[in-house]
């Protein structure tokens, strides 16, 4: 017997043999049902058990995602024919605006000229669509002229978000590709001197109104050419609107006034789209118009409307990688500036600690912000900040400066319903053994939502008088004691 023979002796004796039911029955041929899908797919859900069955349905009722229009391609062909036409028209014109006044009636050449596209097309909105490219921002246009609108975020071009009193919708607004909205970015990056490619994927921006912008293209987002706008108006908002808004009290808007006259240093804190800026904004707006004020920013966003203002911006690095200007340096070189006020647009990283010295150092009355969940919180990232000027300082000698510097730090938050609101008023008394003092002068006091589910409440006095209260007499300004006394309800 050959090897092979022997191979497959073994190979069939290892072969387990089919067991053999007693009394098997015969198997029962499958019945064919005349059930059709969609009632067979109805009755196992209908079978399932109740668990199961629940989140069958709330997946079937589930939001889809939204799918992208199709542009009608007649449509396409005839934006595309105008937009040739007016690139010949705008040819050795410097006047965009006659070629603009001319848009319907070039149209209307074109379409006398092709005979497709007299049916199924909507002119005035193909004419609409190219006067935002031509002259705005592209189909974003309508969101940034839209006063009720507060943001405005592009997740690649077939999705766009907006934010409209508090509340985040899908404006339904969507652009061709990816080269569309790479397009928009460089229009608004480019009159500043900014740049963005590949080698520098990020940039911040603000447009010609002071909103600021920020984008970010591929390979870093995963979803097309990314793009935040948040807006601001046209006229910056008064204390009176803040107050009118719910943000503060008729008392509180007179106790940070008082406090912003009598040169003490406050830091506005919060979280990301809380208020903080337009806090700011407002604040210093109290500033005397007879002093001198520098204002500190990554992206200029303050509008101030007092005579002397000088605006510094930081600048990001060059082609080369060189040439970047912080926003510490700005602040070291604003000392040299002879300011009666800085104020810092954000701080967050080592000029933490030259803004410290300064406030330390004679520049009282000086405002800035920072983000935190609390002030204590931001007492605490304060202290991480100054570390991150590569200073090696003990602890105690950080908070010594941080106690000494900052007299009064306002929390603003984003609540539920989308409303902004100062939380708290917090003093900063000092340093008790190597722990930095704080006291709430003024807290917010939720009581409930009203039937179209706003929070309802108010911010109140804790009853408790500030230590600096002296220093506010001492700067000729009285404040009732009355206002530090919460009312009995």
């Amino acid at each position: 017997m050959g090897l092979l023979d022997r191979l497959q002796e073994k190979k069939q004796s290892e072969q387990p043999e089919t067991p053999v039911k007693e009394n098997a029955q015969e198997e029962k041929p499958v019945e064919k049902s005349d059930e059709k899908p969609a009632e067979k797919a109805e009755r196992i859900v209908e079978e399932k058990p109740p668990k199961l069955k629940e989140l069958a349905i709330k997946h079937e009722s589930a939001p889809k995602k939204q799918e992208k229009p199709v542009e009608n391609k007649e449509a396409k062909e005839l934006k595309n024919k105008l937009h040739n036409r007016v690139l010949e028209e705008m040819k050795g014109k410097d006047d965009i605006d006659e070629v603009i006044e001319k848009l319907d009636e070039i149209a209307l050449e074109i379409i006398k000229e092709n005979e497709q596209f007299k049916f199924n097309m909507d002119r005035r909105t193909i004419i609409a669509d190219l006067k935002n490219d031509l002259t705005g921002f592209g189909p974003i246009n309508p969101l940034l002229l839209d006063e009720d609108v507060s943001e405005v975020m592009v997740n690649g071009p077939d999705q766009v978000y907006c934010e409209k009193k508090g509340k985040i919708i899908l404006s339904g607004v969507t652009f061709r590709d990816d080269e569309h909205v790479l397009n928009v970015i460089e229009k608004i990056v480019a009159p500043i001197g900014r740049r963005i490619d590949e080698s520098s994927p990020m940039v911040d921006a603000r447009l010609p109104d002071g909103s600021r912008v920020n984008a970010i293209i591929p390979p870093l987002a995963l979803n097309g050419p990314t793009i935040t706008i948040r807006k601001f108006a046209t006229d910056p908002l008064t204390i009176s609107d803040l107050v009118q808004f719910g943000t503060l009290t008729d008392e509180m808007a007179e106790f940070v006034d008082a406090c912003v006259k009598a040169r003490l240093n406050i830091f506005v804190s919060g979280g990301t789209g809380s208020g903080k800026t337009t806090t700011l904004n407002v604040l210093s707006s109290f500033i005397p118009n007879d002093e001198r004020i520098v204002t500190i920013e990554d992206a200029a966003e303050l509008q101030l409307g007092q005579d002397h203002v000088v605006r510094l911006e930081s600048r990001p690095p060059n082609i080369e990688g060189q040439g970047a200007i912080s926003i510490r340096d700005l602040v070291r070189n604003s000392l040299r500036m002879r300011p009666d006020r800085i104020v810092i647009g954000e701080v967050r990283g080592g000029e933490a600690l030259d803004m410290l010295q300064a406030m330390n150092t004679g520049h009282d009355g000086s405002l800035a912000t920072g983000h935190s969940n609390s002030p204590r919180d931001m007492i605490a990232r304060l202290e991480t900040m100054v570390l991150l000027a590569g200073v090696d300082l003990p602890v105690k000698a950080i908070r010594e400066q941080i106690a000494g510097a900052i007299d009064v730090i306002i929390q603003q938050s984003r609540l539920k319903d989308g409303s902004r609101k100062i939380v708290k008023i917090t003093e900063v008394q000092g340093l008790e053994g190597d722990v930095i003092v704080l006291q709430d002068i003024f807290t917010y006091e939720q009581r409930g939502k009203d039937t179209h589910g706003n929070i309802i409440g108010k911010l109140v006095p804790t009853g408790i008088r500030p230590k600096f209260y002296e220093r506010l007499e001492h700067a000729g300004i009285t404040i009732s004691p009355d206002v530090f006394i919460p009312n009995e309800e």
